[in-house]
């Protein structure tokens, strides 16, 4: 694997040319961020170290370099809908709590690290490796949890410690895989082609359904603008397993989980269904009571006890509303709702943008970044993925890179130079 990302390492002479020409603080955002990404899926606290090392790096390249900060476009409806939120927890119902959770705001900011960082080829490709290595530690090691350790019934949760932390993470990640084995021309795909593989096998062991349904359609969609005939592949697989599964599910335990797991999807037989409608119904009870600023930040859970919204002791006990859309109205007001469908909406046109261009690296990033859109919003009809700070902060890295890639190559090509 090293023998394909050699050329993604940068020489001594790159390395010292950028610290003289006062792009050292640049080049400690790439390794900091390099850092972030081979954490993602391993270790929360080292990756929002890298992070906030990242952010006081980007910090001093702009004091260095005396520019503005650059970012694509759609950053501005995020701005906006950060604004939104601090006036909302101005008239929070719990104003302490709600100015807590803005601080997680600040994590917006991996949009215009990763568009100052990933200025070329090379660079994409360390940080793709990087996020490529993580993603196989946490499935090998729960891999090797699942066969030596795990207990009947239990989920895959690898180094995360919660099934749906861990299910979006490798949702957005056999995403990238897919698209980098569609896209690319070179050799490398197949690298990325064998690590899909265990990436969806852990996937499906984290038994988390919303990932399960946001991978499926973001996947469909990848085989949609890759080729148009392969869309019938995805309902054939979904349909194959069912029938292969049908005579294995009363001899095998793990089938008969998965088996009944897939089918709960849309019953109501399901508890956790039941417990979403009522989640529904409740968040627009509160919608209404309070439309333009919602309840605050954070505090929805507060009024989960109120008689008047009519929920059950058991779903009571919930701390958010299994829905983004939802849950962002309800907590911080429809305006906030709509700009955030804004920037979701903006983020998947800039990736259709790149798309269309022939650069075989673009295209996968752009593919990537499209699939990644509609797998959020997919997956977060039924789970409040986008208040996950893992899932969110990879999330924006994967929107940006094609973007800041497209853009640094625009720059190089108008100044007639190369990017190292």
């Amino acid at each position: 694997m090293l023998f394909y990302f050699m050329p993604c390492v940068p020489n001594m002479t790159i390395m010292t040319a950028e610290v003289k020409n006062g792009g050292g603080p640049g080049l400690f955002l790439w390794l900091f961020l390099c850092g972030t990404l081979l954490f993602a899926l391993v270790s929360i606290s080292a990756a929002q170290i890298f992070l906030a090392a990242a952010l006081a790096a980007w910090l001093l390249l702009l004091a260095v370099k005396k520019e503005r900060p650059a970012f694509p476009a759609f950053f501005w409806l995020l701005l906006a809908y950060a604004g939104l939120s601090l006036v909302s927890a101005a008239f929070s119902i719990d104003p302490a709590t709600s100015f807590k959770d803005c601080r997680e705001l600040l994590l917006f900011l991996a949009v215009p690290l990763v568009f100052a960082a990933f200025l070329s080829l090379p660079r994409t490709k360390a940080g793709a490796a990087c996020l490529l290595a993580s993603a196989m530690a946490s499935c090998g090691y729960s891999l090797f949890h699942f066969v030596l350790r795990s207990s009947p019934g239990e989920r895959a949760t690898g180094f995360m410690g919660h099934t749906m932390t861990q299910g979006g993470l490798l949702m957005l990640f056999s995403l990238l895989a897919l698209a980098l084995f569609l896209f690319l021309k070179e050799k490398l795909r197949w690298l990325w082609a064998a690590a899909l593989i265990p990436s969806l096998a852990c996937l499906v062991l984290t038994q988390t359904r919303s990932a399960w349904l946001g991978f499926l359609v973001g996947a469909t969609a990848l085989l949609g603008i890759y080729k148009p005939k392969l869309l019938v592949l995805p309902p054939l697989l979904v349909g194959l397993f069912f029938l292969l599964s049908q005579p294995l599910h009363k001899r095998f335990s793990l089938v008969s989980e998965l088996r009944e797991r897939a089918l709960s999807v849309f019953s109501l037989k399901d508890k956790s269904n039941r417990d979403r409608l009522e989640y529904l119904r409740a968040g627009w009870k509160v919608i209404t009571l309070r439309p333009l600023l919602g309840t605050g930040p954070d505090t929805v859970d507060e009024v989960f006890t109120d008689p008047s919204l009519a929920l059950s002791g058991r779903a009571a006990q919930n701390v958010h509303l299994h829905n983004n859309l939802v849950q962002i109205a309800a907590e911080r007001g429809l305006p906030a709702a709509a700009v955030w469908i804004a920037f979701l909406a903006w983020a998947a046109v800039s990736a259709l943008r790149v798309f269309r261009r022939d650069e075989p690296w673009p295209k996968a990033l752009a593919g990537t970044a499209l699939a990644a859109v509609i797998s959020l919003f997919v997956a977060g009809m039924f789970e409040y993925n986008f208040g996950d700070s893992e899932i969110t902060v990879l999330f924006l890295i994967l929107i940006t890179l094609p973007l800041g890639l497209d853009a640094a190559t625009r720059r190089a090509a108008t100044a007639g130079t190369e990017i190292p």
